[in-house]
């Protein structure tokens, strides 16, 4: 049976990244052929996370667990490690006794304790004597009713964290009602304001994206603009005698580098070297989830028939959060970087095969199981998109860390 897994990631007020909720499931249906639900969920639990690395999938961050009655009084939650997870409990969770005595259990062997899409009513209170975190559903609750919880809870060492956080404007109202962390995709969605100019220090790089993607640079061209640029040079030379290449003398010039690598890689590569400059005043996560989504794009395209294509499937996925680095329209973006049209059609939405990988790779970021209609065959079969997945978070913070470095 095949397993999929995705993770989202809770910040804090800060925007540094707390920990991620883990989503599981054994296929595409979304749902498991098992009459007991109970019995469904269980198995995904321990599937989960003994076939797959807990601390490779979260980065050595907390993992939210979501977790029912069933596997809460069986007590699976002790087979795992108490400073790795938050035992996340579902809304369904009614605050019985046996929950009550379960919830008491975990908490004194030193287990966290979550409770999800939490709407107040005076029968939790008991169960709230045992939580640390209350997650509140920011696009279903009033603002209004967010500050009232807060009041409710306020004299209890209780986290409030915003779930489903979807705008920076949110974002600064859970700020502002008190919320400690946050979850959904903010940093994704920028605040749009007309004619909002570039600061200068992105547009230094902008130009240089735009530079670099038009046609007939050649190396040479591209070889005069790293040079150029001090800390691009440094970083394009640590990149290459990094262990990713394992190359077995040192490389001491740029233009050694470019021939070595080959024009597509290293224009890929500055892409992301300037989007990381343009990044400086973002989340890091924002970062680390541009380059996961442009590894996995790369990595899929053979599978829907585009091995031609995954230089064209990794530059797709590494531009498709420019906007939120920016702060401007996706569309404005596109339009001022000269890169290949089936790009940006697939970017905003348009049909095409690019756009089949680009639908794909966000279904399965955000754990939309059900929008996975097309089969994908592997002839490997050991290889699997959540395989595929897993190398992409993998290669995408041993990545960002070898190019975040500066001189």
């Amino acid at each position: 049976m095949e397993s999929f897994i995705a993770r989202q990631p809770i910040f804090d007020a800060q925007r540094n990244v707390y920990g991620y909720e883990l989503f599981f499931r054994s296929g595409l249906e979304n749902v498991f052929r098992n009459p007991d639900p109970n019995q469904a969920t269980s198995k995904v639990m321990v599937d989960g996370f003994f076939l797959f690395n807990l601390n490779e999938l979260t980065g050595g961050k907390r993992a939210f667990i979501n977790v029912p009655r069933d596997i809460l009084l069986k007590e699976y939650m002790f087979f795992l490690p108490k400073e790795q997870v938050v035992v996340e409990l579902l809304e369904t969770v009614e605050p019985d006794p046996e929950v009550l005595q379960a919830c008491q259990k975990l908490k004194s062997a030193g287990y966290l304790i979550a409770m999800d899409d939490f709407v107040y009513e005076a029968r939790y209170d008991p169960l709230l004597e045992f939580t640390d975190f209350v997650k509140v559903d920011f696009l279903s609750t009033p603002e209004e009713a967010r500050k009232s919880i807060r009041q409710k809870i306020s004299a209890l060492k209780v986290r409030l964290v915003a779930e489903k956080v979807e705008t920076p404007q949110m974002f600064q109202q859970g700020i502002e009602s008190g919320y400690s962390f946050f979850q959904g995709y903010f940093f994704s969605k920028p605040a749009i304001i007309v004619a909002k100019d570039i600061p200068t220090f992105k547009a230094h790089y902008f130009q240089l994206l735009k530079e670099i993607h038009r046609s007939g640079t050649d190396l040479n061209k591209l070889d005069g603009i790293i040079r150029q640029d001090v800390a691009l040079t440094y970083k394009l030379l640590r990149y290459i005698n990094s262990a990713f290449f394992g190359l077995p003398q040192k490389i001491k010039s740029v233009r050694q580098a470019l021939v070595l690598l080959g024009e597509r890689t290293i224009k890929n590569w500055i892409s992301f070297v300037a989007l990381a400059s343009m990044g400086s005043d973002k989340p890091e996560e924002l970062l680390i989830l541009t380059v996961v989504r442009a590894r996995f794009c790369e990595t899929m395209a053979p599978y829907f028939d585009l091995a031609d294509r995954k230089d064209d499937s990794f530059l797709m996925g590494l531009f498709s959060l420019i906007d939120a680095f920016l702060d401007r329209p996706l569309s404005q973006i596109l339009a001022e970087i000269p890169i290949d049209d089936p790009i940006k059609l697939a970017l905003l939405g348009e049909p095409g095969r690019l756009g089949e990988i680009y639908k794909y790779t966000l279904s399965y970021e955000k754990a939309a199981w059900r929008d996975l209609q097309k089969p994908i065959v592997i002839p490997d079969k050991d290889t699997t998109p959540l395989s595929l997945y897993l190398e992409a978070l993998k290669w995408g913070q041993a990545f960002y860390t070898e190019t975040k470095a500066g001189p």
